[in-house]
């Protein structure tokens, strides 16, 4: 570019320097007329070609000045927008933060804690004892089955229910009083995933027991021979699933029956002896859904 701006420059003296020769003399020749046009065109064709907005034309400090400036609007554009995309994320953050402390703390006035519970009492049986106060939303025993010192979380479906349930603080239940008293913390909801997704379902749940404190020695043949034999009268276990590993002291079963009342039934089984402990029995919040064949995954 700084080339053709010579040659055009070039050119332009060249036209001042020939048009005042021949203002002065007027005999030129036709020769130097016509190169003098010739020289027009040239200049013609130089000046057509030139960009305004080539650096050349410009000062190096407007240039400069330009540049930063752009620079410096596109850093501040970019700044803003990521100002205001992490403020958005935040907001929506502390947003989502304060409706789930605010569910848990909703959850916290509806729940109630219950200390020393007799080892032979199940969670249906403390169930039953609080459905008195008010609708029972969920109820977890824990603790070791094999001490008085167990404890329970009992969860109401509103604050009055476990209001309620206070006033039945020294209530006997088995062999030994419960105490009852607020609760500091919420009972962990159960995976959504787990839960029943269609009225068969739902109808698997009515048939299945949920067993816990199973001795690890004891196989799946020995759960399904026991629910058949011992309880109260005969019953029929579609589905079993035996659960456990090293790291557990005890395993869990999920025991299908083909009847809805041979569950109820086999609920009388809480407090038997299986293997070398005695094992827990409650309903079912989730039904045993048959395994997926590992090929079909692939």
């Amino acid at each position: 570019m700084a080339a053709v701006a010579e040659n055009a420059i070039a050119s332009n003296d060249q036209f001042r320097h020939r048009s005042s020769t021949a203002s002065v003399g007027s005999a030129a020749s036709d020769d130097s007329k016509s190169e003098f046009q010739r020289d027009v065109r040239k200049l013609v064709d130089l000046l057509s070609k030139l960009n305004p907005s080539a650096k050349e034309f410009f000062p190096s400090s407007y240039s400069a000045e330009n540049r930063s400036q752009s620079k410096d609007s596109i850093s501040d554009g970019s700044s803003n927008n990521r100002r205001r995309k992490n403020n958005y994320n935040q907001w929506r953050r502390r947003l989502n933060g304060r409706g789930l402390r605010a569910q848990r703390e909703d959850s916290i006035r509806r729940t109630v804690y219950v200390a020393e519970i007799d080892q032979h009492v199940t969670e249906e049986q403390l169930a039953t004892l609080f459905a008195h106060c008010g609708q029972v939303v969920d109820c977890r025993v824990c603790g070791d089955p094999h001490s008085v010192l167990r404890f329970a979380f009992v969860e109401f479906a509103d604050e009055q229910g476990a209001a309620a349930a206070l006033s039945l603080s020294g209530t006997m239940l088995g062999y030994y009083p419960v105490r009852v008293l607020p609760s500091k913390t919420a009972i962990l909801p159960v995976n959504p995933t787990f839960l029943p997704r269609s009225e068969d379902e739902r109808e698997m749940c009515a048939r299945t027991v949920y067993c816990t404190n199973i001795d690890k020695k004891v196989s799946q043949a020995d759960v399904k021979i026991f629910f058949e034999t011992y309880c109260v009268c005969a019953v029929q276990v579609s589905r079993l699933r035996l659960l456990g590993d090293h790291l557990h002291s005890t395993r869990i079963a999920f025991v299908e029956f083909v009847l809805a009342e041979s569950a109820i039934i086999a609920l009388n089984c809480s407090g038997m002896a299986l293997g070398s402990l005695l094992i827990r029995v409650s309903p079912s919040k989730t039904p045993v859904r048959p395994r997926v064949p590992r090929a079909m995954l692939h």
